[in-house]
């Protein structure tokens, strides 16, 4: 029988990742209810960070051994350029690996350089693993059909895969940092809008989502954001979920510009599955009703026309799921609360964080007009977009769901953590609802 000692590095970095996936799982079940509000949620976020990095550090080994031990047989391998290089390798894998660490450390007004250099080499970090493992299938591949034995495969060809997959990562993170740095693109679209009364035919609502405050968006960022909104002049504004990856009273200095929001038929939020990493939903919500932003917890509000106060449509908002997966406490989907008292007489406007809570939605009341959802990122970054365009029902921008009912996907305000989008771009969209 093989112990634990005689088991591969990889090994057993996949036996840690299973040990913490465990506890995390032990701690949800057993000990949620008996541990105290901080200690629960510093325990669920070490979890979480812990798993990450010894999942991570399976990819880590095998990035070292292409770029670096590959090439320590090669006659530069005692250069003093060789020594430098596999100084930077193993900086970048540590800088990586402590990204998920900067949400318990350093989260302030503006991110800190080292936040912010940590998840550019995560996102670097991401890229490489899909071109070493894509290049060196491919070589594999053609070796095998070119019928060649593997000891004529060894030598410099060897090293083209990871050299051709170090320069295309070094190309696209700079396309990634730069596409990210843009302000977000506005989008406007007109959606018909079932029932809605011709007294709000042009009913302007901006549609924010996963501005992600935290370790690499700030108040700087929020700022702009919100002077964007602003230039807009819309009659409503809506927070679909992921506002912030931090504490309420942590990052408060960095909200402050939510305050000066003044749609003049409201501001109004729901929670994303982030809010609910934070362990701190109570706290958010009175921060953000202090700016005049009116939190959806499974309730409704009526949208009254300025020209007509007999004419309204029904607003409504959703806990996100993620709070049932967590257990948290007076929170979760609850559609049948959130839907009281909003008939089918009048349109219904439903604001869910994720798409599949939209699908879900529609299921159980398929009379609801239009729904507004954020959560995908668009994939945010190559290669994870064509992940999160399979995880999700409705990926990104407007679809058409039967004959009066629409869902639209935003592809997200900014960006969680990783500061670069490769395949997608941050928007904030402008929706014009038109009566039919």
């Amino acid at each position: 029988m093989i112990s634990f000692k005689q088991l591969p590095i990889e090994a057993k970095a996949a036996v840690a990742a299973g040990v913490v996936f465990f506890s995390m799982m032990l701690s949800r079940s057993y000990l949620a209810e008996k541990l105290d509000f901080w200690t629960r949620r510093w325990l669920l976020r070490l979890q979480m960070a812990l798993f990450a990095n010894t999942l991570m550090l399976m990819g880590s080994l095998h990035v070292w051994r292409s770029t670096v031990t590959t090439f320590t047989r090669s006659s530069a391998a005692s250069s003093f350029c060789f020594m430098l290089w596999k100084i930077a390798v193993l900086v970048f894998l540590a800088l990586a690996h402590s990204s998920f660490f900067t949400l318990l450390f350093l989260v302030a007004e503006e991110p800190y350089f080292f936040s912010l250099a940590a998840y550019t080499c995560l996102g670097a970090y991401i890229i490489l693993m899909f071109f070493l493992f894509t290049l060196g299938s491919v070589e594999q591949a053609y070796k095998f059909l070119a019928g060649r034995g593997t000891k004529a495969g060894t030598g410099n060809k060897n090293r083209t895969a990871p050299v051709l997959a170090v320069l295309l990562t070094v190309v696209l993170t700079v396309v990634g940092l730069l596409n990210a740095s843009q302000p977000p693109t506005v989008n406007s679209v007109e959606i018909p809008v079932h029932k809605l009364p011709s007294t709000m035919n042009n009913l302007k609502v901006v549609l924010l989502s996963d501005i992600h405050l935290g370790p690499t968006v700030g108040k700087t960022k929020l700022a702009m954001i919100v002077r964007m909104v602003k230039a807009l002049k819309p009659d409503i504004t809506v927070i679909v979920g992921d506002l912030s990856d931090a504490e309420a009273k942590i990052i408060r200095p960095a909200v402050e510009p939510l305050g000066e929001l003044d749609s003049p038929l409201g501001t109004y939020f729901v929670t994303g599955n982030h809010e609910y990493y934070t362990s701190d939903v109570s706290n958010w919500f009175e921060l953000l009703k202090s700016f005049n932003i009116q939190p959806l917890h499974n309730e409704n509000v009526k949208i009254v026309s300025p020209k007509s106060t007999s004419d309204w449509l029904c607003l409504a908002g959703v806990d996100d799921i993620e709070a049932d997966v967590l257990r948290y406490s007076g929170h979760g989907m609850d559609l049948r609360k959130a839907l009281q008292g909003c008939s089918s007489e009048h349109a219904i406007v439903l604001l869910a964080h994720q798409p599949i809570a939209a699908k879900w939605a529609l299921q159980e009341r398929p009379d609801i007009n239009l729904i507004l959802s954020g959560h995908t990122h668009g994939g945010q970054i190559f290669p994870l977009n064509a992940g999160a365009y399979l995880l999700n029902p409705f990926f990104v921008g407007l679809y058409q769901v039967g004959q009066n009912t629409f869902v639209y996907v935003s592809s997200g305000t900014m960006y969680y953590g990783i500061p670069m989008r490769l395949g997608s771009r941050a928007e904030i969209t402008e929706i014009i609802l038109r009566s039919p």
